[in-house]
């Protein structure tokens, strides 16, 4: 299971060792705002310039980027909703155990694709916590992983991100890994000190 992951489109965005600075990343949301005349997101950050001055830098990036950073090999064309009848087929084919029209939990599946939904659940889901649970997007992910199928990882990453900027109150910090390797890629220069790394908790598979 470990080489399928190795050799798969979700390669990089399991396993790219981005370092995360938490105050770029905080910056990055705080000020993350969608645009729909262009359909991005935009953001600002701060760094120094030559002279040593604080400025702000704009930022943007739109489902391209996402795609291209991540190195998701999908395109605009693939779908975003897989179908049900597919999805729950390859759950039995991955010994599912639990009831088929209940919640997706890793617990219900055979160890192999336990270890499977385990890497893509704290790689690729957007929530905080429940961490044994499998959401839909997810398994649709799996789904089209094992039966090599074409879906639009990049346009679902970019969905709840955008969903994220448009919430009313604080967001919250939402794929960190992501968005700091975009922002590695746009601002190549951005502050980067020991004390503001990001440690994120590391939890093992049920």
């Amino acid at each position: 299971m470990a080489e399928f992951l190795r050799e798969s489109r979700v390669a990089k965005a399991l396993s790219d060792k981005t370092v995360i600075y938490e105050s770029h990343v905080r910056a990055f949301w705080n000020t993350a705002r969608y645009e729909e005349s262009d359909n991005m997101i935009h953001a600002v950050l701060r760094k120094k310039d030559q002279v040593g001055k604080d400025i702000d830098v704009e930022f943007k990036f739109g489902v391209g980027g996402v795609r291209r950073v991540l190195d998701l090999q999908d395109s605009d064309s693939d779908q975003t909703i897989m179908s049900e009848r597919l999805a729950k087929g390859l759950w039995c084919r991955m010994g599912f155990t639990g009831h088929i029209n209940g919640k997706m939990l890793k617990t219900n599946f055979s160890k192999a694709y336990r270890y499977l939904l385990h890497c893509m659940v704290h790689s690729l889901s957007h929530r905080k916590g429940t961490y044994d649970e499998v959401s839909d997007y997810i398994m649709n992910i799996v789904t089209s992983l094992v039966l090599n199928r074409r879906y639009n990882i990049s346009q679902v990453i970019f969905e709840y991100m955008k969903e994220n900027c448009l919430a009313e109150g604080d967001k919250y910090i939402m794929y960190p890994r992501f968005i700091m390797m975009l922002l590695n890629d746009k601002i190549k220069d951005l502050p980067k000190i020991r004390s503001d790394v990001m440690e994120l908790i590391k939890r093992q598979s049920n």
